[in-house]
């Protein structure tokens, strides 16, 4: 089927933007989704695979319904599939369509977003605008989920699910597009959505999954040798598909795996891919952007065509790596799973270097079929390669009879909803309710009638975890329950608001109101006690320095309670971190100190950004003392600064770094920054930069 074609079911403009774009011909799954009624208002399920065109299906609908005067949200799991997807999706400004794009600022209604024509968020993001409620939220015309597939994911799931819940239930007439790779029960998905199903195994390039074993890839139908030498399986499988002009992705179960990775198969590869400037420029580019030993180690592996990918990285120099694998100049990532959550940056040949990882309740363990075919799904670049490999490495005989019978032959589990706990429903329920979507115990029940956790089991699952969790919020005074009617007070609005965890809330209030002293420290450690956070790891060597540093700092911290020190003292190490950072120690010195890479620096700092900031509301709404203290922390955790900076970081473009030159150089203050003129700023921070802030001053 050509687009072509689809005069009369979409707008000619939108057809001829496809055609000028050199888009001409429809994939079978696409023509199988037209056939369906995709473009007919009709909700859809595609379990197709990656780069079948899931995409595209969406495009469709979104443009028939916004070109008719519709409103679209598209919404992601990661924010780097939503800043993905707003790059293409902007393209549709040629057609007068305006795309919005909101990630952050939870407890923000964006009203703004109301203008735009399609609207992309996380499914977090998404949460936090009906909790805010949104005034647009109700003119939604088209609904699309892409990897539905993580309604299975316990941290993630439960907000999918009721955010679609909640959606579907403001806009009961909206079309529903729900997209996924690899759902083991897509069925199921589509009867609780009210869609048509769309399934198919076509993929635009073939993908050959297969194991190595000895010298040889088995795949199912065919053997390929492999010159493996003595060098080890991961280098040797690199090193064939890059002389065959071929680029390669490792997955590897951790950080320091994906390093060393990284590491050796850039040595091998160097001599073959030859010198290169743009290689040179992107190593310069990732120690500027960063001076850890992690950016050192990076820019010495991309100098060779090879760079390692985590969570561990910040997200600069994660979008060098991806930028440069896109255009063919790095040819191998050495990365952990993260990367197959649906970000585009397909290879000819995918490794799995392990099909195990660590689990704290079970040590290693084999992971998921699901998670194999998400990282299948990357290989295979259409119009560049002319099949795909995945590959995974069998250390014997009976472990390559293993891979094949449990990963490359099997099928993905079926999804579950993960939404039956205390700890899933608690913030839910409170904003299910301070939002009005049930205003009565029966009402409450009623709309999670509406969840796929319903349509999955018997609703008598819920009642009993409903009730100890009203239970808790009308303890806590959130919610409200007088003649049958449940009312959310005016704390549990604003807990749903804010976006914490009603547990947060509470930890947080009997915390400001016990606080002994008004330290940082003490604020730091509020938040870090709460389950919003995500505490560091405690190493077998840490405990005598915490320890340590608990009991000289005991006044300023909340007692450690007698049942679990172990998890205190977790809690004290995230304040510590927490603490080096707002009194500017040096990002290299608290990486090696915490065994972490800046990239969670930035992370963690980013969610006690978010905590203070709630801590900082809470305590205004408590009309208590520390309210002051909360809200200058909020911008000490965010820069990385001392309070002697407060004042310039307000400048855009000024953090951690460029404030404390300016401050060092004399410049304490905006009225001694503006006097100074700009070229004596320039000096400090660069021409443009001084511009910028000069501009801000009114010079």
């Amino acid at each position: 089927m050509k687009i072509s074609e689809l005069s009369g079911k979409l707008p000619e403009n939108a057809i001829q933007f496809y055609v000028d774009t050199g888009f001409d011909e429809l994939y079978p799954p696409q023509a199988d989704a037209i056939r369906r009624g995709i473009v007919d208002g009709k909700n859809i399920v595609a379990a197709i695979p990656t780069a079948s065109g899931k995409t595209l299906l969406a495009e469709l609908v979104m443009l028939k319904s916004v070109l008719s005067g519709g409103k679209a949200i598209y919404i992601v799991p990661l924010r780097a599939l939503a800043s993905e997807k707003y790059d293409r999706f902007s393209q549709f400004s040629q057609l007068g369509i305006k795309v919005g794009i909101s990630t952050g600022d939870f407890d923000s209604k964006d009203e703004w977003l109301g203008r735009c024509d399609i609207i992309i968020t996380t499914s977090e993001k998404a949460d936090s605008l009906l909790r805010n409620e949104a005034s647009w939220m109700d003119e939604l015309t088209v609904i699309v989920a892409d990897e539905i597939h993580l309604i299975n994911s316990p941290d993630r799931g439960p907000t999918l699910e009721m955010t679609l819940a909640k959606l579907m239930k403001l806009n009961p007439r909206a079309q529903i597009l729900a997209l996924s790779a690899t759902i083991g029960n897509a069925d199921e998905i589509a009867k609780w959505l009210d869609a048509e199903l769309i399934r198919s195994d076509w993929r635009p390039v073939e993908l050959r999954e297969g194991i190595l074993f000895g010298k040889a890839i088995d795949f199912i139908n065919m053997k390929k040798e492999v010159a493996v030498d003595n060098r080890d399986s991961t280098i040797a499988l690199s090193v064939d598909v890059i002389k065959d002009g071929g680029q390669c992705l490792i997955f590897t179960n951790t950080r320091k795996r994906a390093e060393e990775t990284a590491k050796r198969v850039g040595r091998a590869i160097e001599s073959i891919i030859g010198a290169d400037e743009r290689l040179t420029k992107m190593a310069k580019e990732i120690k500027e952007v960063g001076e850890t030993d992690l950016c050192e180690k990076l820019a010495f592996c991309v100098e060779n065509g090879a760079a390692f990918h985590h969570a561990g990285l910040r997200s600069e120099h994660r979008r060098i790596i991806e930028d440069g694998f896109r255009s063919n100049v790095i040819k191998v990532i050495a990365c952990t799973p993260t990367l197959a959550a649906g970000l585009n940056l397909p290879a000819r040949r995918v490794v799995i270097q392990s099909y195990k990882r660590y689990d704290a309740g079970f040590g290693l363990a084999p992971i998921p079929v699901l998670e194999y075919k998400q990282m299948c799904g990357r290989a295979g670049r259409p119009g560049l390669d002319p099949y795909g490999e995945s590959v995974l490495i069998a250390k014997n005989f009976d472990e390559r009879s293993v891979l094949m019978e449990n990963y490359v032959l099997a099928d993905p589990e079926d999804i579950w909803s993960k939404l039956g706990t205390e700890n899933a429903l608690r913030t839910h329920i409170l904003s299910t309710i301070a939002t009005g979507f049930a205003s009565s115990r029966a009402q409450l029940l009623d709309f999670m009638d509406n969840t796929f956790y319903a349509f999955q089991q018997e609703r008598w699952g819920l009642e009993h975890v409903i009730d100890k969790v009203l239970e808790f919020l009308d303890g806590e005074g959130m919610v409200v329950e007088h003649d049958d009617r449940l009312r959310a007070t005016p704390l549990g609005r604003l807990v749903s608001r804010l976006y914490i965890d009603p547990l947060s809330a509470s930890i947080v209030i009997k915390g400001l109101q016990t606080a002994r002293k008004t330290a940082p420290l003490t604020l730091i450690h509020l938040i870090c006690s709460t389950p919003d956070m995500r505490k560091l790891y405690l190493r077998s060597g840490d405990y005598i320095w915490v320890e340590a540093f608990a009991t000289q700092h005991h006044n300023e911290l909340a007692p450690m309670p007698m049942n679990n020190p172990e998890w205190y003292l977790a809690e004290v190490k995230t304040a510590m971190m927490f603490l080096d950072w707002v009194d500017e120690r040096y990002e290299n010195d608290i990486t090696k100190k915490f065994g972490i890479g800046p990239g969670d620096i930035r992370a963690l700092a980013e969610t006690a950004e978010w905590l203070m900031h709630s801590t900082a509301e809470l305590s205004a709404f408590l009309r208590s003392p520390h309210t002051r203290d909360a809200r200058h922390l909020v911008q000490r955790i965010r820069y990385g600064i001392k309070p002697e900076l407060l004042e310039l970081t307000r400048l855009r473009g000024i953090g951690r770094a460029r404030a404390r030159r300016l401050y060092d150089a004399g410049y304490t203050d905006l009225s001694k920054l503006k006097n100074a003129g700009p070229k004596k700023i320039a000096k400090l921070i660069g021409v443009g930069v001084a511009a910028k802030v000069m501009e801000q001053l009114g010079e």
